[in-house]
């Protein structure tokens, strides 16, 4: 059994990406600049927020972090969104989920510059990820191909079963590992919270993505014999043996499952650290595209 250590991997691609603006500096050209909406004080999303400004400084990126209240109208995200739209210096931002309730979420990320998504999130980028066009993938996606790429683990003719649909996550890595290409050219079954006799699939599945919420979901009777594990879900679950108070748990049931598989990734430690590392390459990506529109910007 191998661990995917995303912690080691992210740590490379922060590594490559770094010496790549090293030399964009030495050219004298603009470096990467991404910048972050966040709309409350929501502890996680600070936390998310500023992991991802000090990823930025690692690699030499500019950042920018725009801070609203929570009582903020919609009215008002959306200027801001524009604002950033027109802002020629930022070459990509985020907006940091989940939005208070008087936003309508996605008539705000409708609202971004396509060009400007790094987060992968508008139904243009996602759209031409659908028809194997090139742009931005949704970053947690994109951290799962790069773990399965760096690992050399073959896809090709591989039943993948994805667990969970949703819009970040599961539905895009349904479509990504059917892809032409590597990693890809894989028959893929997606499951999701109807589908009936789940163990039967899950058990001839030669892939496993899972990203559901739900703390050990995936036993080992559900996993075949040297399969390889996925693991997207973290979930807080209360634990008074903890020095904190709660454990970080995925959505496998890890210390079982791991002994029957040959390839798993840990929570945390897995594809957590390749979400930012992946947001990072995609404002990267952003920067590139902008200089070759425009040589002088």
């Amino acid at each position: 059994m191998t661990i995917l250590d995303g912690k080691k991997v992210s740590s490379d691609i922060k590594d490559e990406i770094a010496i790549e603006v090293k030399k964009m500096k030495e050219r004298g050209e603009k470096v990467p600049h991404l910048a972050a909406i966040i709309v409350g004080n929501d502890g996680a999303s600070m936390t998310y927020v500023n992991s991802k400004v000090k990823a930025c400084e690692r690699v030499g990126f500019e950042s920018t972090m725009v801070r609203m209240s929570s009582n903020s109208s919609e009215i008002e995200l959306l200027d801001k969104i524009e604002e950033l739209n027109q802002n020629e210096a930022i070459d990509g931002f985020i907006i940091q989920l989940p939005l208070p309730p008087q936003i309508n979420t996605q008539r705000v990320l409708m609202a971004v510059d396509p060009d400007k998504d790094v987060d992968g999130f508008h139904p243009t980028n996602f759209g031409k990820m659908s028809l194997d066009m090139t742009s931005f993938i949704p970053a947690t996606p994109y951290g799962i191909l790069e773990l399965l790429e760096r690992y050399d683990i073959p896809t090709k003719g591989k039943h993948t079963v994805v667990i969970g649909r949703s819009h970040i996550v599961g539905r895009p890595m349904s479509i990504l590992m059917g892809r032409v290409g590597f990693p890809g050219n894989s028959t893929v079954t997606l499951t999701h919270r109807y589908t009936k006799n789940i163990t039967q699939i899950t058990s001839q599945a030669d892939i496993i993505i899972i990203a559901v919420g739900t703390p050990n979901f995936l036993k080992a009777e559900m996993v075949k014999d040297d399969a390889v594990i996925i693991d997207v879900g973290i979930t807080r679950v209360p634990d008074d043996n903890a020095s904190k108070g709660y454990v970080i748990t995925g959505d496998v049931d890890f210390e079982n499952v791991k002994k029957k598989v040959s390839y798993i990734t840990p929570v945390p430690g897995g594809v957590g650290p390749m979400t930012i590392a992946m947001l990072l390459k995609n404002t990267l990506l952003a920067r590139e595209r902008h200089r070759m529109r425009n040589p002088l910007n």
